[in-house]
């Protein structure tokens, strides 16, 4: 066991410790068994573990994501070191329930930790299957997922009238606007948040890596932007966990470290955000 340990967040609704950095599984495990990428995957989640981190995010409209982490953590042994997520991306309660017994089986596990609505499909009827696996302990935890903007009005309304475990839904440096209402609101009603696109749209990143790291970075624990962008994350207090997406070990070792060490309040970024003026 490494001397080097991810700090924890609770989840609201259990107070079970979770740990700040996961493993976003899209693009990056749509691989196809056999290729270079494919065996490059079973290190991403060594990476994850090294560390403790436990938290590992997939669906449906993955491609083969969910068959790739079913494959690695089977061939390692290493399920119950994940937190595995995944999510029911169809309409229709048959559809629905079809669509999650597949994952179950992709996955290679008779539980999964959190089970999403993703981008609110037909959130109604997914969720009165949900909670009933839920109650049969199928499933540990139950939430609703999105990325855009545009549907936070929808997502609040459910998050106000639904009793849930988890909400995914996008906040970075870029992409600030959850912040606004749908982060407090989580607090407020005590549910955990998953960050989805940590980086945004990955365009700041990309700018960034061609300049250096300020002085300031060092003292936070930070070799990396990424590492930057991901403290700045999980300086919202109601973030619970980041799940930045990769298919790279060595981008995956880097991630998790963002969740080592000083993680820095929101009142350390009130006078930091001109050094992402790229």
């Amino acid at each position: 066991m490494t001397s080097v340990q991810m700090r924890t967040r609770p989840i609201p609704c259990s107070s079970e410790p979770l740990p700040v950095i996961g493993c976003g599984t899209y693009v990056g495990f749509d691989r196809a068994p056999g290729s270079a990428e494919f065996a490059q995957l079973p290190r991403v989640l060594a990476a994850l573990f090294a560390v403790e981190g436990s938290v590992v995010d997939s669906s449906p409209m993955y491609g083969k994501a969910e068959a790739a982490v079913g494959h690695v953590l089977d061939e390692a042994d290493t399920r119950e070191e994940a937190f595995l997520a995944t999510k029911v991306w169809t309409r229709g309660r048959d559809a629905g329930i079809a669509q999650m017994e597949n994952s179950f089986e992709l996955l290679r596990t008779d539980r999964i930790d959190l089970l999403q609505v993703h981008n609110l499909v037909d959130w109604r009827i997914h969720l009165a299957t949900l909670r009933a696996w839920k109650a049969q302990e199928r499933v540990r935890y139950i939430g609703v997922t999105h990325y855009t903007a545009s549907a936070y009005g929808e997502v609040e309304q459910v998050l106000r009238s639904e009793a849930l475990d988890f909400l995914q839904i996008n906040y970075s440096v870029e992409e600030r606007e959850s912040a606004q209402r749908l982060l407090p609101l989580a607090a407020e009603r005590g549910v955990a948040v998953l960050v989805n696109r940590p980086f945004g749209g990955g365009a700041l990143l990309r700018r960034l890596r061609t300049r250096a790291l300020p002085g300031w970075a060092t003292e936070i624990g930070c070799t990396t932007w990424s590492q930057v962008l991901l403290k700045f994350t999980l300086g919202h207090p109601a973030v619970t966990c980041a799940i930045p997406g990769s298919g790279s070990p060595e981008h995956m070792a880097q991630n998790a470290h963002a969740g080592c060490g000083v993680i820095p309040d929101a009142q350390f970024w009130v006078d930091k955000m001109g050094v992402f003026d790229v």
